[in-house]
């Protein structure tokens, strides 16, 4: 039983992406990376930079405004 719950929980966590979400992620809002213009994820997503670290584990990301590779392009618009 333990290794098919193993098996399932590493499915999950593989299958789920670092930034984007499927219904859209915008982040979590924390005061040091607010006051970059900036916003915390789990790993940033593509067209975002990395800055530094939110509270040990989240990534303080940054819009890149120049430069964005293709991937950034929200799916969902024209």
């Amino acid at each position: 039983m333990n290794l098919h719950l193993s098996a399932l929980l590493l499915l999950l966590v593989i299958l789920l992406p670092s930034g984007q979400g499927m219904f859209g992620n915008d982040g979590v809002k924390v005061r040091t990376c607010t006051n970059q213009q900036a916003v915390c994820f789990f790993g940033c997503p593509p067209g975002y930079r990395w800055i530094a670290f939110c509270h040990n584990i989240l990534s303080c990301c940054k819009n890149m405004t120049r430069f964005r590779p293709p991937q950034a392009k929200d799916p969902w618009s024209h």
